[in-house]
């Protein structure tokens, strides 16, 4: 078997056994998307965003998330203790349904800690059933980035329902 072979019967091999990243398979982000911190969260912000029966875009909304990203809601059981689900992005969006309602969230204030590569963003935002409407509810999202010197990932993302 030549050495070429060789090498595609390993990459196959790879590719059957998923040894290969995830990112391999997901959506190519927009450049435009991941060139840099405001560019990614504005994109992280767009996509959740929306008219009534359209979808979010799920598949963009990958493209920014690094494969091994997690999303947690912290909430209030009954009793009123401090409860918190942590999921896949995937599991974030569920069916991906189109939406109900619309739905605009965007950015309202920002405060940023940098060391090395790793970025949190206390992300303050506003929501609205209009783009740029009469405000319905306020919060913060924690956003853990990566800059890896390539492009941004969002690593993970955090924020208190309980709080809204």
């Amino acid at each position: 078997m030549s050495r070429s072979n060789i090498i595609a019967l390993g990459i196959a091999l790879l590719i059957g056994f998923g040894a290969l990243p995830r990112a391999a398979f997901a959506q190519a982000p927009r450049p435009e998307d991941v060139a840099s911190l405001d560019a990614i969260i504005a994109a992280y912000y767009d996509v959740v965003s929306g008219p009534a029966g359209v979808r979010p875009d799920y598949e963009r909304d990958q493209s920014l998330h690094h494969p091994d990203a997690w999303v947690a809601i912290a909430n209030r059981d009954a009793e009123g203790r401090p409860v918190t689900r942590v999921m896949t992005l995937r599991e974030f969006y569920g069916d991906n349904g189109p939406r109900t309602a619309p739905f605009y969230e965007w950015e309202t204030d920002r405060v940023v800690q940098r060391s090395g590569a790793m970025v949190h963003v206390w992300s303050h935002y506003a929501t609205s059933s209009s783009p740029g409407g009469e405000i319905e509810r306020r919060g913060v999202n924690s956003i853990t980035l990566l800059d890896d010197g390539e492009r941004w990932w969002v690593m993970g993302w955090m924020y208190d329902s309980a709080a809204r």
